[in-house]
């Protein structure tokens, strides 16, 4: 397994230019084995999901509403950009099981769809803190994902070299590949609606029963 990065430089600093949001961070390590115990994690957190949740009362969920609240005040339109937990959990209630694509990215999706906020895990060291959290602006773009991405308008966060991710998508430059043994997570917690108490006992819950990843900190940032 690669040396990891020091953990020193965790949590990462964050100017806040958005109010509203509470950015919960994580620092997770991947482990050796634990791969049976994550398939049937997906597979359990799936099946919650579906036995909670249905898509015609989706948009009146109060953690949905307060996202999507939150998008349209940094000036998007969250039924035409969903948050990625929405457009995640939507394939999950449409009858789609929860991808397997690498342990930390795989526990960042089952916090996502759980608690309905959006959340990305980011290879350490690919973005630089300080970090800022805003809005994007006009003309601006990322490589994300999904290909060139535009910003304007979409909740970000952006370091020095600029934007790296969204609560939408991420971009290439923070992409978690095979060889990635170290992430921080993020969950974008609407204040009010998500207290970070709540992810912090659900991540620990998931990390539990499923042995593959370590959480090894975490930290709270408020604007």
């Amino acid at each position: 397994m690669a040396e990891a990065t020091p953990r020193s430089e965790f949590p990462p600093a964050v100017e806040h230019g958005l109010d509203g949001w509470v950015l919960w961070w994580a620092d997770l390590e991947l482990r050796q084995g634990g791969g049976d115990a994550l398939a049937a994690l997906r597979a359990d957190v799936a099946r919650r999901a579906r036995a909670s949740q249905s898509l015609g009362a989706l948009a009146e969920h109060p953690t949905v509403g307060a996202v999507r609240k939150l998008f349209r005040k940094a000036g998007c339109d969250p039924t035409r950009h969903r948050p990625s937990s929405e457009a995640l959990l939507r394939r999950v209630l449409k009858g789609e099981e929860l991808p397997a694509i690498h342990p930390l990215v795989d526990l960042n999706n089952c916090l996502s769809v759980s608690l309905l906020v959006p959340g990305c895990v980011m290879a350490v060291g690919a973005a630089v803190p300080p970090f800022t959290l805003r809005a994007g602006r006009p003309g601006e773009s990322m490589l994300s994902m999904r290909g060139p991405y535009e910003l304007d308008g979409k909740p970000l966060l952006a370091d020095a070299a600029g934007p790296f991710g969204t609560p939408i998508t991420d971009s290439e430059r923070v992409r978690v590949l095979p060889g990635t043994t170290r992430a921080w997570l993020v969950a974008y917690l609407p204040a009010g609606a998500v207290e970070p108490e709540c992810a912090a006992a659900a991540l620990a819950q998931l990390a539990l029963d499923a042995p593959a990843v370590e959480v090894v900190g975490a930290a709270i940032s408020r604007g």
